[in-house]
């Protein structure tokens, strides 16, 4: 992950936040006029959202004439007024927002890499933020095969372990140590205190004893996802149920519960991210992670040193050619 050092709307904020400060320390009563904050990512709310403050503190007439109050508004003016071009010259128009998690964003770019046992990276793809990781794994494969590599076992997290992936290495001879998402180990674990499967009649049954009525399978397969099985309940029975909570939402019109069906390749995963073989591999994970952490702090590839798609590819090749022949010295030694 590689974030930009400020994009436009973050700079209109950082600069609103200060002149509200500084208002609020002359006269707090003000905070009460003050337009509401904008909350999007759209910059052109955002700049509206400015004008309006700037709009409210300069009718206050005296108090935007204090000091302490007249230098940060003034920047803020600038900052909407005079210098709109510059920003709009300075936004990236190829980054992009991407996720560390469910609570955390950035707006940059990504760079996926390939690295061997001795740490030596042979393969780097650069993508805008919002890019999945796992899609880029072929491409970091045959670039290091492209460079003389010979891979037969590629490490990687949860990200690198879907689908397509699994049965491309397959059909290459490449063994892949990486686990499957616990959604699909899983499976329906997650009600099986609600829900109880009965395998002579092939369905499941609620904990009040109400067994669904039928069975439906939906997607196609060889599409990339794995199919469900979706069993119905006959909701008039779910009704009167004393254990209804948390079961059957009322004024619901239907009860459903779907299973992914694991396919071929995700059985022959698990049983493999079972060996002691996988485990004693999947030990070596940290390098990775080591590595970037190198091109980050030592490097400074944390962030972008200029603007668009091709820039962030200059500065990517930089490093890791930095971060390889400090290895191959290293390594030489």
């Amino acid at each position: 992950m590689i974030q930009l050092q400020q994009s436009p709307r973050e700079i209109l904020q950082d600069r609103s936040r200060k002149l509200r400060k500084a208002v609020y320390k002359v006269d707090e009563s003000l905070k009460a006029k003050f337009p509401e904050k904008n909350t999007n990512d759209v910059l052109e709310d955002e700049i509206a959202y400015c004008q309006k403050l700037i709009n409210v503190i300069e009718a206050e007439g005296g108090v935007c004439a204090l000091p302490k109050i007249k230098e940060p508004l003034n920047l803020l003016k600038e900052t909407v007024s005079d210098d709109l071009e510059q920003l709009r010259i300075s936004e990236d128009q190829d980054a992009r927002v991407g996720h560390k998690n469910a609570d955390s964003s950035f707006f940059g770019y990504k760079t996926h890499i390939a690295m061997t046992e001795e740490r030596i990276i042979t393969a780097a793809v650069v993508t805008t933020g919002e890019k999945n990781d796992g899609k880029q794994l072929q491409t970091l494969i045959e670039k290091s095969q492209a460079v003389g590599m010979e891979v037969k076992t590629v490490i990687g997290d949860t990200a690198y372990s879907e689908k397509d992936n699994i049965a491309y290495t397959k059909t290459n001879h490449i063994e892949l140590v990486a686990k499957l998402n616990p959604l699909i180990t899983q499976g329906g674990r997650k009600k099986e205190d609600e829900l109880q499967f009965n395998k002579d009649a092939g369905m499941y049954v609620c904990k009040g004893g109400h067994m669904a009525m039928r069975k439906a399978r939906q997607g196609k397969k060889g599409r990339g996802k794995n199919q469900t099985d979706t069993y119905y309940f006959d909701v008039e029975k779910c009704k009167g149920r004393p254990f209804k909570e948390g079961c059957y939402n009322e004024g619901a019109k239907s009860k459903t519960y779907s299973v992914s069906i694991k396919s071929g390749e995700h059985i022959d995963q698990m049983a493999f991210q079972e060996s002691e073989y996988f485990k004693e591999k999947a030990k070596e994970r940290y390098k990775i992670e080591a590595k970037n952490s190198e091109l980050k702090h030592r490097h400074g590839y944390d962030v972008a040193s200029s603007s668009g798609l091709v820039g962030m590819e200059l500065q990517g090749a930089m490093a890791i050619f930095t971060v390889n022949l400090k290895r191959i010295l290293k390594l030489m030694k």
